[in-house]
């Protein structure tokens, strides 16, 4: 069943040959606004994303929320006969997304420089760990690895112990959105500029480093150092993760004098003390500001200092949990919580496509394929196949 809203990038179409997340996350992100996503997929076994995580009847729920709204081929790329298939299915592709170790396509004859002469308008998007050059390319990388040569490791946690990692795989997230963003930049040249396809390189520890905001510079020009501080920032004073009297904690984040000010009125101790006057010297006394306004929250309830801290417009959340988010009016009035009804497993809820544009309604989600389901319609329709071929090919187990 097609989209009824075939959404921005209809007539994209997609192959996605990655694995797990940070490549065909890239891939289910263009797929969410209308790309047709083709998912290329192991015979047998399928994204080793179907195989991990909480599961349901059988289903992986991180793959179901991961593999949405694509189409799923089974095609061994080990053998010359899936090589070749492949070849026909990207002859009317605009973007090819692959995650392998650098120099495992150039054995399989689909790197760029083969897949470039096949079709000169294709885009082909190559994430790895490392990149594709340098002298660390043919290692392994993975999610946390990245975050920890990118720089975001030692700067995560308390100074007395081990550094800590993000709760979600954000290094691989955050490529998966350069990697989105780099695709349309590389079609914009190509269809708009009277450019041709090329090759993206995009690997996880640039894009960890990426988003380490002023690290690199401050250390280059004034030799700063960027150490384990817990939730102490300097951008935050007071800033912390702060707990009251009935074991909840909240998130305050005070970054200018007028902020400051608005905070005085609720914890009027605060005004009118010296040491607090700027923020520079607030961030020099981070902490005795900072125990100043967790003694005022320890003494009180959550819903009071809620109520205070929206009366007087400050920046502060509670630290929500889960069942806190699933519950919160908010998420409930924006919509995003979407519900994904699945053949098998019934009603799923996910988070919904984001972002959301005024004039280009989001398409309404599809479940995640079972490992296969397209293989006929899309080897006869796209690769021209004919049902013969595809059965010697299934025979042969190359599908």
């Amino acid at each position: 069943m097609e989209h009824k809203n075939k959404g921005a990038l209809a007539g994209i179409r997609v192959i996605d040959i990655g694995t797990m997340v940070a490549g065909p996350v890239a891939a289910t992100l263009l797929a969410d606004y209308g790309a047709e996503v083709i998912k290329i997929e192991q015979p047998g076994r399928g994204d080793a994303l179907r195989h991990i995580g909480p599961s349901l009847e059988g289903e992986s729920l991180w793959w179901n929320v991961e593999g949405r709204n694509k189409k799923s081929v089974t095609l061994d790329l080990h053998h010359p006969e899936g090589q070749r298939v492949l070849k026909e299915l990207l002859k009317s592709a605009d973007v090819l997304v692959e995650n392998f170790r650098p120099g495992i396509l150039d054995k399989w004859n689909l790197s760029w420089k083969y897949l470039q002469k096949v079709n000169p308008r294709l885009v082909m998007l190559s994430v790895s760990g490392y990149g594709q050059t340098g002298p660390y390319s043919s290692r392994a990388g993975y999610d946390r690895i990245a975050l920890a040569m990118g720089g975001t490791l030692n700067a995560t946690g308390y100074a007395d112990r081990a550094p800590v990692k993000l709760g979600t795989a954000m290094a691989d997230y955050s490529t998966a959105v350069l990697g989105a963003l780099g695709t349309m930049v590389a079609l914009h040249h190509r269809d708009a500029n009277g450019g041709t396809g090329q090759q993206i390189d995009l690997s996880l520890y640039e894009t960890v480093f990426r988003f380490t905001d002023v690290m690199v510079t401050a250390y280059e020009k004034l030799g700063i150092t960027r150490e384990r501080t817990g939730n102490i920032h300097f951008a935050a004073a007071p800033g912390d993760h702060f707990e009251t009297c009935d074991g909840r904690y909240i998130v305050l984040t005070v970054s200018n004098d007028r902020m400051f000010g608005r905070l005085c009125e609720a914890i009027p101790v605060l005004a009118g003390d010296e040491r607090f006057s700027t923020h520079a010297k607030r961030i020099t006394g981070i902490e005795a500001v900072n125990k100043i306004v967790a003694d005022w929250i320890k003494s009180l309830p959550v819903l009071e200092v809620c109520k205070i801290f929206e009366e007087k417009g400050l920046a502060y959340s509670l630290i929500y949990s889960i069942e806190d988010i699933v519950a919160d009016p908010h998420y409930q009035a924006r919509g995003s919580i979407a519900t994904v009804e699945h053949p098998q497993i019934g009603a799923l809820k996910m988070s919904a496509v984001q972002p959301q544009f005024s004039g280009t309604p989001s398409p309404q989600i599809r479940p995640a394929p079972a490992l296969g389901a397209h293989t006929d319609e899309v080897l006869r329709g796209i690769a021209g196949l004919s049902v013969g071929q595809i059965a010697e090919l299934r025979k042969a187990g190359t599908v």
